[in-house]
Order: structure tokens, then C-alpha cells, then sequence
């Protein structure tokens, strides 16, 4: 029994790790296009590469932050790159959460757009989702990962499954190659950030073995469904261009009722996201000694006007810019056991 329950409270951190992270922009593919199956036909290797170092990261934040007991991602940030620089970055990450979660409601209205509801309406309803979450407290949100993540990347990969079985769309290449080696370590840049703030908090309470059997599920998990996913994206590259949620594109050759039922999973996804960047944001406000539910409410009144730009031109224009602006956190997290090992000599 308690080599049971330790597998599943590493499972349960690989489900948050993975809610985090397929939210609006990978679920629906436009996050997927950008970065890799634009690329070309090779471009599936590099998402495994991508996630690899992806997991790893994920492994040396939640083994720091169990090793010094952190309460919020400051004390990780102070570990990682030193006092000055850990100030600077604690203000952007703030920014980046802030402006990650704008997407992710932005992603909720053009996801419900496709069925007629009002974007406004979309933007609303995760609103009031988010904020019911937060008054049911974090445990919660953690349990709830726990369901709707497995269903997620279960639906996700039968929906790839079934376009590339029957042989819908036609695999081509659509641009060069050239520089998809720096936008792979950019995708993996970029995901990482909004983890450091969420895996900060839950990394003190877990045991080395939990951490192990969370970053490698995470990596199983994640490289199953964006490998699938990316083929799946490669085979409809010529209509991309016209759909807001390139996951529609694939969706079209089905019926009516998947089409459906996957929009509703799709729109679970961008929930998942939202309320851990609510989270993350929130756990930095811990000195305010409010209740989370209220820090989630007012947050959530600034971050709504914001999501006016669309969703399509907020994650073509801030994934890319983060991506690059998050390199260099990517690099001193994935150099920190070295560093680690010198000042132990």
C-alpha cells in the first residue's frame, strides 16, 4: 500500500505538470503549429527532444524545492540564479503568469465561439469556473487534475489516432527546417517558466521517489500526445491558416457529436491552465492574508479586458517573445546540478 500511494502522489504532480502545461495553446494545436509541425516533417523529433529537456526541468525545480522547503517560487528563483537576478525575475514571471492567463481566457472564448456561444460569454463562463475552484481550495484543483488529465490526453490521442488511421489530409512539408532546433528549446523555455511558479509551492511536501515518478510520467504523457498530435497537424498544414483552433481543422472529418464531446475536453484543458496561472500569481500575494478565492476574483476583474486582442494573435505574438526572454532561466536550471556538484567540492 505505501508503494501505491507514493506512485499515485507522483502520478497526481505529473497530472498538475501536464494540466499546466496543455492548456489553451497546446490543446488546441495553434501552440503545437507554431513552435514544430510548421517546421516540417521532421519536426516530431524535436518535440521529443523538447520534452525531454522539459522533464528533466521539471525534476531539478520540484528536487530544490523539496530540498529547501519552499513556500512560493521565490525561494527556488533565489537558488537558481542568486538574490539581484532572482528580483527580476520574480516581477516577470509575474507579468508572464499575468499575460499566460489572458490567453487561456481567450483561448475559453474562441474554443465556445465554435458553437455559436458570444466570445465575451466564453470569457466569462472560465471566470466563474476558476473562481468556484479557488473557494473548493487548491487540494481540489490537484484532484481534479487527476480526472480530467488522463481523459484529456486519452481523447486527444484517439482523435489523432482516427484522422491518421483513416487517412484524412496529406502529409507535406511547408517550411524549412532550418531553425527548428532554437524554437524547440524556445517551446521548452517557455513551458517551464509558469511551472517553477506551481511546483514551487507542491515540491516541498513530496519524497525523492515521488519526484522521480512525476517527471517521468509527465514525459510519457506529454511525448505520446504532441508527437500524435504534431502528425496529425502536419496532414492538414494547407488549412491551418483558416481556422482560429487548428484542432477544428481535424475535427471537420468527424461527426458532429466527437466534434462536440472534444470541445468540451478541449475547453477542460484551457480550465486546468487558467487556475493554476490564477494560482501561481495568488501564492505570490501570500503576505496580503487574504482568502484565495478573493485574490482570485480581483485578478480575475483585471484580467478580462485584456483578452480583447484574440487568441490566435496573443499566442503568435507572446509565445515566441517568452520563449526567447526564458532562455536563460531554461539554461540555469538545467546547469543547476553541475553547479551544485562544484560548490559542494
Amino acid at each position: 500500500m505505501p508503494n501505491i500511494r507514493v506512485f499515485w502522489n507522483g502520478l497526481k504532480i505529473a497530472f498538475l505538470i501536464m494540466g499546466t502545461t496543455i492548456g489553451a495553446g497546446f490543446a488546441s494545436g495553434r501552440e503545437l503549429w507554431e513552435f514544430f509541425a510548421s517546421y516540417g516533417s521532421s519536426s516530431s523529433m524535436y518535440v521529443v527532444l523538447s520534452i525531454l529537456l522539459f522533464s528533466i526541468s521539471c525534476y531539478i525545480i520540484l528536487t530544490i524545492s523539496q530540498r529547501i522547503q519552499a513556500h512560493n517560487y521565490t525561494y527556488v528563483l533565489k537558488e537558481l540564479v542568486g538574490s539581484k537576478l532572482g528580483k527580476m525575475y520574480d516581477f516577470f514571471i509575474l507579468i508572464y503568469l499575468l499575460s499566460t492567463t489572458v490567453i487561456m481566457f481567450a483561448g475559453s472564448g474562441a474554443a465556445l465561439q465554435y458553437w455559436s456561444i458570444p466570445y465575451w460569454a466564453g470569457v466569462a463562463i472560465l471566470g466563474v469556473c476558476v473562481l468556484l475552484a479557488f473557494i473548493k481550495g487548491f487540494e481540489g484543483v490537484i484532484s481534479l487534475n487527476s480526472i480530467l488529465i488522463p481523459v484529456l490526453i486519452m481523447t486527444l490521442i484517439a482523435v489523432c489516432l482516427m484522422f491518421i488511421e483513416a487517412g484524412y489530409g496529406e502529409k507535406t512539408d511547408v517550411l524549412s527546417e532550418q531553425n527548428i532546433l532554437s524554437s524547440a528549446i524556445t517551446f521548452t523555455a517557455f513551458n517551464i517558466l509558469p511551472l517553477i511558479a506551481i511546483l514551487s509551492v507542491v515540491g516541498r511536501s513530496l519524497k525523492p521517489v515521488e519526484i522521480k515518478v512525476a517527471s517521468v510520467a509527465c514525459a510519457i504523457g506529454l511525448c505520446a500526445v504532441a508527437v500524435l498530435y504534431n502528425e496529425t497537424l502536419l496532414r492538414i498544414s494547407s488549412d491551418i491558416m483558416f481556422y482560429e483552433v487548428p484542432l477544428y481543422a481535424i475535427l471537420r472529418y468527424f461527426s458532429v457529436e466527437l466534434t462536440l464531446l472534444v470541445s468540451f475536453v478541449l475547453w477542460l484543458a484551457i480550465y486546468t491552465t487558467a487556475i493554476s496561472g490564477v494560482f501561481g500569481i495568488i501564492s505570490r500575494a501570500e503576505k496580503l492574508y487574504l482568502p484565495k478565492w478573493l485574490l482570485a476574483g480581483g485578478l480575475m476583474l483585471l484580467i478580462i479586458p485584456m483578452t480583447r486582442f484574440g487568441f490566435s494573435n496573443l499566442v503568435k505574438l507572446l509565445y515566441p517573445l517568452y520563449g526567447v526572454l526564458n532562455l536563460f532561466i531554461l539554461a540555469m536550471i538545467l546547469l543547476y546540478p553541475l553547479a551544485k556538484r562544484e560548490k559542494m567540492r
